[in-house]
């Protein structure tokens, strides 16, 4: 029978020298606490049977027994970075960060949370670690895949960062060797939190804040748009569509509702900022068998539109993470992990961000004022009393709208309630083989996920009106007095029926589920006192089925690593997969992907052992190739592909079908290659500067695609594909921390640069100009037209016609006010053969900087990233036609600086037509941007009580924040940078958070 009554035992812990030790916290499985002192004593109560983990910073930590605490614990100090708090923990792997040949960068989050708040894991990427471009993208190659728990291709949009533990970047060939195909992009690994033992914490973190558009799109008025419409028309020799005298009641606002001026992204309709709070709780503890964590959450954000009064639109997430580590026997741990996760989103049935960017400001008043209606005919009388009115109005229509009226549909059309729903379970079982030989082992994962998403929505119906005006009073619903040339008939204008739909409809989004599984057996040993060598062999399976989608796809390899090393200093690393594809012919699913690395630690030679300046340098380089099925879009593009084409009849009347075939067979299409080579070093100096450098080339080869060159045109639908395209990315990335103390002040100062060029080495082209080629070209390169600037009148005769010896435009009539481009080829055309490189949309360059200041409770962070080199096209599909004013569409700001024959010297945007026109709007100089930017991503101030408070309120840490996210940008196209349009804006946010420990 367990003891109840616990004894105070004193112990005392020393290092190797017998020194005393200071500040070694020491924790006992009932959850008691102490700190050893100066003379390195500590006192703490235990019962009979509890044992103790002791720890410091810098040392291996020790599990006592109570029977083992008299007289003194000897604490063995740790290589540097060598040490439990510099474990890597690479998914399928773990090392400390001295062993590790490859270029790989890690942030443990444990320290970072207090003083740098944010919730969102890629926030967390972005800006901290070298060699990554936003939040995913490393060394510029493409999107990492990423393991969560030791699974791959999990989201990390839906973990907090209060569940992360550590962040991993695996970034060079030979890092990600054990990832098989799925790691051609590199690898980010995300390790969430596991109980310790002896280690009870309660954590509470709650936040609270708001949100406020960065920009917002800015359309023009109904008066400036029919204004402006009417000088479209003119120049195109068409006559006016609006009276000028209707302009001028639009403009005086005597009228709002019969001169409506309706702009939907107004405060009347967004709002002005949107609250947000979330409250995240932890639970971790336990003792040497068993080990528990679990985390709970609930985040709360208001919707931008929020117009329904009968709905409660926002987001609300749900979250519960739990996970257990236990001890079956003396040689089988396991350990059992579940997640659950429920968001939803509910708002109206209509979309007024998406509908802002085509609905014109004067088509009609959304709204109705009951008290406006002349109720003397009591046909109108009856009218208004049958109809459903909403806080004293009626719902605005025309007749071209009827019940498709957005507003009204956001109103009164009743709601949608978008459900996103994941559930994740994995198991790990571990095996301890010493008994069959010495450093054996072995280890099996196992894993599952679901995620699901379905939408439930309530359909109303509603009425909507159409008003017909006599003065300022609405007389009749169809017969608008004021305007003879558009008469409704009677009643017309009233669209619909007011019915409330009495059942939840349900209509699915897709699913997905994941299955996975892999084993690794691991042996470890050293022999003639200075080497060492450990082996791993590696089996994952993985599979993934979309709902809607027939193949399954499939991952599995064969992985291997042969680590070797001498006197810890010099490693030998040689890693590789046996990848397997279904997506290649049989015979040709198979290959080898090898890869090697090496590593020296310079400063455990003599000549810089004692050095005063290197505390740490360690030079290393590693190459490979990483066979990949990644990069080959589809299954079956080795084979053939034939269809049914359409019906063709004989001279005797008999008809066939004809077989169409879009691609031929190629039996030997193969993986597509990534050649890799990363020298670069670390360095660690003068106690408080840490550095790393990476230089790196990495060639993809043997990507899939058509030849353009291989067959004649005649062929063009039998040519098979082919392995054949090849890119190179070449760079350096950079990566600098500084901290230093000075009493009660300490001040920590972190960088990262990455460049990286990239290059098309090899195309299959037939461009009839070398200036058209794409080889040797960044692979982001932007094709277009040279602007020479507009037009101008002096360009024409007095005919209209361009004067002779212009190039003549291939792209439609132009007009003095229209874009000029120039003649590349000089065959006096201007058409798609004078396209040429005129930008490139990915930064070569990024940045992030870091500053953390502290003094006494005190903190301030700051972290700001940037990028430059890059440009933007105003034309493309993010700014839907906010700039590509083309037509009969929508007018924004950007139209105030249009050609006329008065702006011809300040113009900043084309004469504006009412047709299409297609020479002003193709992809050219003139639409391009610079890019480049710095930004203030977060800046936290902080404020942590001290012990006295703490301990009074039964807590161990209480802190206060106050968080600004994107509070600073300095770009010369920011206005641009920060605008989204048809969705939700980009956000400056100010939170206020709480955290507690129990």
């Amino acid at each position: 029978m367990a003891q109840t009554k616990s004894t105070d035992v004193k112990a005392t812990v020393v290092d190797e020298q017998g020194s005393p030790l200071s500040g070694a916290a020491v924790f006992s499985s009932s959850g008691d606490k102490a700190t050893s002192d100066a003379n390195g004593q500590f006192q703490i109560p235990l019962l009979s049977d509890e044992s103790v983990v002791i720890e410091k910073k810098g040392y291996e930590s020790e599990l006592v027994d109570m029977s083992d605490l008299a007289g003194t614990i000897t604490l063995v100090k740790s290589p540097f970075l060598a040490s439990e708090d510099d474990e890597i923990k690479m998914g399928v792997a773990t090392k400390v960060r001295r062993d590790i040949v490859g270029a790989v960068s890690s942030i443990n989050t444990r320290d970072r949370l207090t003083y740098d708040n944010t919730q969102w894991v890629r926030d967390y990427i972005n800006g901290l670690t070298p060699g990554v471009r936003g939040s995913d993208n490393i060394r510029g190659i493409g999107s990492a895949i990423f393991v969560i728990d030791g699974v791959i291709g999990r989201d990390p949009d839906i973990l907090n960062m209060e569940e992360v533990e550590q962040i991993t970047v695996l970034k060079d060939a030979n890092s990600v060797a054990l990832y098989g195909s799925q790691g051609r992009n590199g690898v980010i690994v995300i390790n969430t939190k596991r109980g310790q033992v002896n280690k009870k914490e309660i954590n509470v973190n709650i936040r609270t804040g708001i949100k406020a558009p960065r920009a917002l799109p800015n359309y023009l008025s109904s008066a400036a748009y029919m204004t402006l419409f009417n000088e479209a028309r003119n120049n195109d020799g068409l006559d006016d569509l609006f009276d000028p005298a209707e302009i001028l009641e639009f403009r005086s606002g005597s009228n709002a509702y019969k001169y409506p001026d309706v702009d939907l992204y107004s405060n009347e309709f967004v709002q002005p900022f949107i609250n947000s709070t979330s409250i995240i709780s932890e639970f971790s503890g336990g003792n040497e068998k068993n080990q528990y964590y679990v985390n709970v959450g609930w985040t709360s954000e208001d919707a931008w539109v929020d117009i329904n009064d009968d709905i409660n639109a926002g987001t609300n997430r749900f979250n519960v993470r739990g996970n257990i580590d236990f001890k079956i026997n003396d040689w089988i741990t396991s350990s059992l992990d579940g997640i659950a996760i429920i968001s939803t989103t509910k708002s109206s049935r209509a979309d007024l961000l998406s509908e802002g960017t085509t609905f014109k400001p004067n088509t009609y008043s959304p709204f109705i004022p009951v008290d406006l209606v002349d109720i003397s005919d009591s046909t109108v009388a009856g009218q208004l009393q049958a109809a459903r009115k909403f806080n004293g109005f009626l719902l605005g229509s025309t007749q071209q709208f009827g019940t498709d009226a957005p507003i009204a549909l956001a109103v009164a059309g009743g709601y949608r309630n978008t459900v996103f729903r994941s559930t994740q379970f994995n198991n790990t079982i571990n095996f301890d083989l010493n008994r069959i030989t010495k450093g054996l082992t072995a280890k099996t994962y196992l894993s599952f996920d679901f995620y699901d998403s379905y939408n439930l929505s309530i359909n109303n119906q509603y009425k909507t009106y159409a008003p017909g005006w006599e003065g300022d009073r609405v007389t009749n619903f169809g017969i608008n007095n004021d305007d003879p040339l558009n008469p409704f008939a009677d009643n017309s204008g009233i669209f619909g029926e007011d019915l409330k739909d009495q059942t939840e409809n349900v209509s699915t989004n897709g699913f997905v589920s994941r299955f996975g599984i892999y084993g690794l057996v691991n042996y470890e040993t050293s022999f003639a006192k200075d080497h060492a060598l450990s082996t791993t062999l590696l089996g994952y399976y993985n599979s993934q089925k979309t709902n809607d989608v027939i193949q399954t796809d499939v991952d599995a390899h064969l992985g291997f690593q042969v680590a070797y090393n001498f006197k810890k200093k010099l490693f030998f690393d040689f890693s590789g997969t046996y990848v397997n594809s279904l997506k290649l012919a049989e015979g040709n699913r198979g290959g080898l992907s090898p890869t090697s690395g090496v590593a020296y630690i310079l400063s455990e030679e003599p000549f810089l052992k004692d050095s005063k300046f290197f505390n740490y340098l360690k030079l290393k380089a590693s190459g490979g190739i990483i066979k990949s099925d990644q990069g080959i879009d589809g299954y079956y593009l080795y084979d053939s592909n034939y269809s049914e084409g359409n019906n063709f009849t004989w001279a005797d009347t008999n008809a066939n079908r004809r077989q169409n075939i879009s691609q031929g067979q190629n039996l030997n299409l193969g993986f597509e290659e990534r050649i890799d080579l990363n020298i670069g070093f670390e360095s660690y100096v003068m106690n408080s500067l840490w550095l790393e450098f990476n230089y790196f080339k990495t060639e993809l080869d043997k990507q899939v695609d058509f030849l353009d060159a291989q067959y004649p045109s005649y062929y063009d639908t039998f040519r098979p594909y082919n392995n054949f395209n090849k890119n190179e990315y070449t760079g350096f990335e950079i990566g600098m921390n500084y901290n230093k103390t000075y009493n009660d002040f300490s001040m920590g100062i972190g960088a990262n640069v990455l460049y990286s060029q990239t290059k098309a080495l090899k195309r299959s082209e037939l461009n009839e100009f070398d200036y058209q080629n794409r080889v040797g070209r960044e692979l982001s390169s932007i094709f277009g037209l040279v602007d020479q600037g507009f037009y101008a009148e002096s360009d024409f005769d007095t005919d209209g016609n361009l004067n002779a010896g212009q190039p003549v435009p291939n792209f439609g009539n132009v007009q003095p006010g229209d874009i000029k481009y120039q003649d590349q080829n000089g065959d006096n055309i201007i058409d798609n053969n004078d396209r040429i490189e005129i930008g490139q949309s990915s930064s070569p360059w990024s940045y992030g900087v870091n500053l953390n200041l502290k003094y006494k409770a005190f903190n301030l962070y700051i972290l700001g990233t940037g990028q430059t080199g890059a440009d933007g096209n105003k034309l493309s599909s993010t700014y839907n036609n906010y700039y590509s004013v083309n037509g009969d569409v929508k007018y924004s700001e950007v139209t105030l600086g249009r050609w006329t024959p008065e702006t011809a010297d300040t113009a900043t945007f084309p004469r504006l037509s009412s047709q299409n026109n297609s020479n002003n709007f193709q992809t050219s100089s003139f639409w391009l941007f610079d890019t480049s930017y710095f930004t203030i991503n977060r800046a936290q101030f902080t404020y942590e009580f001290n012990d006295n408070l703490t301990n009074k309120l039964g807590m161990e840490d209480l802190s206060l924040n106050l968080q600004g996210t994107n509070l600073l940008e300095i770009a010369k196209n920011k206005d641009i940078r920060q605008l989204r349009i048809g969705s939700s804006p980009l956000t400056r946010s100010f939170t206020l958070g709480v955290r507690a420990s129990f």
